[in-house]
């Protein structure tokens, strides 16, 4: 197993820029304002002579007892449970505070070693900086820079000096990377919290709780997966802070990178026109999906109906997903709801063989010819696959830059259906073979 090294400290003093730096990415948003991270944060650290997990948390403040700010400090404290290491994270430039004292007596009382990492300390004399620190009792704090990576590696090396080797790599090549995304407080936390069986993540009733994109790692029925929590996505114009677009494009990135998208619908909130950009934009993307309705428990008859006619003409474009009604917080229809994400991702990642393909072509040519253009009819000859996630099937022929729309849906329907590629958009490309001989009368 790897070693985790947990990040822990008062808001604003660096925790996400560490965590940037050790584990050489941008996964964490970073800003000049307190509070902005408030999950749990994982990822894999690349510094150091040992692989090893680097856990984000957000401020820890554990003298408050409700909100959000409670809320966070929870997450904090799974996290320290979780840890192998801790690195307390204080600031050189603002000193030590009463907060960074009751931080300290907390973590006087575990069992596993801690480290104080004196930041923001680029510039000036590392003796000095550290020097009130001792009072903390944790042992020697190290001055470092996570902005400028002064004295990070020293300190990584040195937390993880007493674990063993890694006996053999860990790879999670074969994880499903699935992202739960929505407009905010649709339940997309509290379905990856039901999903855990724990709070990973913050669920709390009001929009915009979650402000990053929090990947979590996850085993069901043998299969693993990686969830990944996102923010919750607004109407362009009701986008007013700069964290909350950095948030939004956070969201638009995982998006992208996951193999499967779980679209989430609040059943009590009319179904709106924010709702259909967020699910063309998960079709552009070409990612497989599937559609959760949520909050489906304790709706009447005629609101149900009423909603499955809104769904039916919002998302018309979304003929090949599949939709669940579930409750996230009951536990109601998730497991029909998994079992449509694995084959989501079965039809996105399927290897379609070059003679089928070329006979369901001609097949559903000899049903519907294409229609004709002036003097030419397209005539499409064979097909092969071009690509995955999504499929994307190429047709070679003559004039074939003449194919309208209609039957190029047509095609799709036709592959679609024989193929079962249920829950993944599917791309046609058309490749027109160019005549040889065609200048030649001409000159």
């Amino acid at each position: 197993m790897r070693p985790t090294l947990v990040l822990v400290g008062r808001p604003n003093v660096g925790k996400s820029t560490l965590f940037n730096r050790m584990t050489r990415s941008r996964d964490a948003l970073v800003a000049n304002m307190p509070g902005l991270t408030r999950d749990r944060h994982y990822g894999h650290g690349r510094m150091g002579g040992k692989p090893h997990l680097v856990v984000d948390t957000g401020g820890f403040e554990p003298l408050v007892k409700d909100g959000i700010l409670h809320a966070m400090a929870r997450q904090t404290e799974q996290a320290i449970a979780e840890a192998d290491a801790v690195l307390f994270i204080v600031d050189g430039r603002a000193g030590m505070t009463p907060q960074d004292k009751e931080i300290a007596n907390k973590l006087r009382r575990l069992e596993r070693p801690v480290f104080v990492a004196v930041n923001k300390a680029e510039g000036m004399d590392r003796g000095t900086v550290a020097a009130e620190f001792h009072e903390l009792g944790l042992g020697e704090p190290y001055a470092i820079s996570a902005a400028h990576g002064d004295g990070v590696r020293n300190l990584v090396d040195l937390a993880l000096e007493s674990f063993p080797e890694e006996s053999e790599a860990e790879s999670a090549a074969d994880a499903v990377k699935v992202a739960v995304v929505g407009r905010p407080n649709v339940g997309k936390s509290t379905l990856i919290n039901t999903l855990l069986g724990e709070d990973r993540v913050i669920a709390f009733d009001q929009p915009g709780t979650t402000r990053d994109s929090i990947e979590i790692d996850f085993e069901k029925n043998g299969r693993h997966y990686i969830l990944v929590d996102t923010a919750g996505m607004r109407r362009r114009g009701k986008v007013f802070e700069t964290i909350e677009k950095f948030s939004v494009i956070k969201t638009l990135q995982s998006i992208e990178d996951a193999q499967v998208v779980i679209l989430m619908l609040d059943a009590r909130q009319d179904i709106s026109d924010q709702d259909a950009h967020i699910a063309a934009f998960i079709a552009e993307s070409g990612r497989a999906l599937v559609v959760a309705v949520n909050k489906w428990d304790h709706l009447e008859h005629y609101a149900r109906e009423q909603i499955k006619e809104k769904m039916a003409q919002k998302f018309r474009f979304l003929d090949f997903a599949r939709f669940h009604y579930i409750s996230a917080q009951e536990n109601t229809g998730l497991q029909p709801l998994f079992k449509s994400v694995d084959a989501a991702y079965k039809a996105a990642m399927t290897d379609l063989p070059t003679p089928q393909l070329t006979r369901v072509l001609i097949d559903a040519v000899a049903r519907q010819t294409p229609p004709r253009h002036g003097l030419f009819r397209p005539k499409p000859r064979y097909a092969h696959q071009g690509g995955s996630n999504p499929p994307i099937i190429v047709i070679h022929g003559n004039a074939l830059e003449h194919i309208g729309d209609s039957y190029q849906r047509y095609l799709e329907h036709c592959f679609r259906e024989a193929f079962k590629l249920e829950g993944t958009p599917l791309r046609i490309q058309f490749n027109t073979s160019h005549n040889p001989f065609s200048d030649k009368g001409r000159k």
